[in-house]
Order: structure tokens, then sequence, then C-alpha cells
């Protein structure tokens, strides 16, 4: 491909989920044994998918996040165990989803599980890893964290519909934009590490310093991945760079070179965009007009933005090592290609 978006290389710090995996290793290894308890199934099919997406790789940084903030605020029972892998089975059930609205053929650098078993299939496993997961947050006790996580469902699946009102229309807002993100990725990041302090009892002040560095994460997280998806590599997205160009997905890169073009150059974007009629050539000249008018690299400074609120959440409370392993997630996340 001739045309490649410049990213800032002098910018990269040495930032890794190294210290997170560590801490939390122990208590991970309940949370993944639990996901295997959990898919079994007597109907051969759904544990057969449910592996598929599981064993394929990820992070599984959103549950890693519930356990870090479960004991950094004190926390010493179990149930951290049982809403991460709860966490962990909302995220799984929304990538089967997604994958059959978006018609995705890869998924973590594999077939996409609807590639394999087929839309039908996909979507009814899903269906029952988000039953799982409701269970699990039954197990767990805690009626708040049940409001927070069923919360985030629902708003999980309002950012969906609204990603899919906006698909293919350039008149979508930068608000618009950051709306759905908010509600299809930050929402669960957030639930994610609120529930920890919920678990350990822990005041307002800390629930909400959590919940607010969790949406903070999770808003640029997502920003770096719009970024990836025209600036990284295959190896970085575990899909195929370009695919939310060809899908006709309106990302934060392609509002603000849609807006900053001129009249012809907005014509494209139209073109490619609403009209479907996206080819490599046309994804060529995206690539063009996205280094141009310097839409990835303003995509990462905006995601560098949330960073630092996210990193501001945490501020006032004690220093520990689980604090510096989040923050170093915070600069893990919106390093990923500045």
């Amino acid at each position: 491909m001739g045309v490649v978006v410049a990213l800032d290389e002098s910018r990269k710090p040495e930032a890794s989920v190294k210290p997170l995996v560590e801490l939390t290793y122990s208590d991970m290894q309940q949370v993944n044994a639990l996901i295997l308890s959990k898919t079994g199934s007597d109907v051969e099919m759904i544990p057969e998918v449910a592996k598929h997406l599981i064993d394929s790789g990820g992070k599984r940084l959103r549950p890693m996040l519930t356990l870090a903030a479960a004991r950094m605020c004190g926390y010493e029972g179990d149930h951290h165990v049982t809403l991460s892998a709860s966490v962990e089975f909302m995220h799984t059930a929304t990538l089967l989803h997604d994958d059959v609205v978006d018609e995705s053929d890869m998924r973590r650098g594999k077939q996409a599980a609807r590639m394999v078993w087929g839309n039908q299939a996909s979507v009814l496993v899903g269906d029952f890893l988000l039953g799982q997961a409701f269970r699990m947050m039954v197990d767990a006790q805690s009626m708040d964290a049940l409001e927070v996580l069923s919360t985030a469902s629902t708003i999980i699946a309002e950012g969906e519909v609204m990603q899919l009102s906006a698909a293919q229309s350039m008149e979508t807002t930068e608000d618009d934009y950051l709306a759905i993100i908010r509600g299809k990725t930050a929402a669960l990041f957030s639930a994610a590490c609120e529930v920890g302090p919920i678990l350990a009892g822990s005041q307002k002040p800390i629930r909400d310093a959590f919940r607010s560095f969790g949406m903070n994460l999770g808003l640029a997280f997502q920003l770096i991945d719009d970024a990836l998806d025209y600036g990284g590599s295959q190896t970085d997205l575990g899909k195929n760079v370009g695919d939310d160009f060809f899908e006709g997905k309106i990302t934060l890169p392609v509002l603000l070179a849609y807006r900053r073009g001129n009249d012809a150059e907005r014509e494209f974007w139209r073109s490619a965009m609403e009209a479907d009629s996206s080819d490599a050539e046309a994804l060529e000249r995206a690539l063009a007009l996205l280094n141009k008018h310097g839409a990835i690299g303003d995509t990462v400074a905006r995601a560098r933005h949330y960073g630092e609120i996210a990193r501001d959440a945490l501020a006032p409370l004690p220093e520990d090592e689980f604090k510096c392993a989040l923050l170093d997630v915070v600069e893990f996340c919106v390093s990923r290609v500045s």
C-alpha cells in the first residue's frame, strides 16, 4: 500500500500491562477456570463457539480492571472473581454480536465465529453468554453491582444501535461519535472498574473515581482502536486494516478528515462511506486524506486527553502497586500508535 499514515514514534513510552497481569495473576487463574466452567453446556455447539473466541487471545483487560479495583479498595472476598468472569462474558457476547452486525471476517487474528458456524449460532451463543453473565452477577450477592453491570448492558446495546443508525452517514458529528463510543465501549470499562469498590464497600467518592477512570480509559482505548484501523497493522488489530472503512463505519479520523477537507474531498468521503463504493484504491486515497489533514494524529491526541482525565480520576487515591499498574494501563492503551 503506497500511503503510510505518519505516527509520532518519538512519543512512544515504555508502557505495559505486565504489572497489572502480574498483580492479578492468581485471581485471573480463578477467573479463567470459572469462565471455562460456565461455557459448559449439553448443547455441543455452545462450548465450541464460545471457546473459539475465548481461546483466541485478547488481554482480558476488563476483568483484570475489576480485580485490581477490588484489591486496591481492600476487598478480601472472592466475589470479585465472579464479577470479573461476568464482565468478560459480557464483552465476549458483544464481540460475537458485533461481528454479525458488522459482517466481520476476522476477530483477534482468527476467523470470526460467524464465518465458522454462521450468524445464527454466533448471535444465540452470545445470548447464552449474556445469560451466564447475569447468573454470575446474582451469585456475587451485590444488588449495587448487579445494577451497575445490568445498566451497562443496556447502555452497550444502545451504543451499538446508535452506531448502526450513524453508519454510512457523514452527517454524524463528533459529539454523536463520542456518545456512540461511550455506550458501546466505555460503559463496560466504567462498570468493570466501579464494581470493585462496590464489593469492597467503598464510599461514593471512591466509586465515582473508579467509574470516571474506567469511562475515560474506555474512551481513550476506543479512539486508539479507531486510529489503528487506518494507522496500525493486522497484528495490532486482530482484523484487517481498513475494515472500518470498508464497512462504512464513521469514526473520528474519518469525521476529522471530512470536515477539514475541500468540496471534492468531502464528496469522496460521501461516495466512499455512504454509497458503499469503497475498494483498495479508495482506501489509498482515504489514507492520503487522513495524512493530509492530520486526522490520525489528532485522534491520538484526543485519546491522550481522555487518558489524562482517567489518570486524574485516581490521583487523590492512596499510592500503591495496584494504582501504579492501573496508571500504566492508561499509558499502554494510548501508546499503541503514538
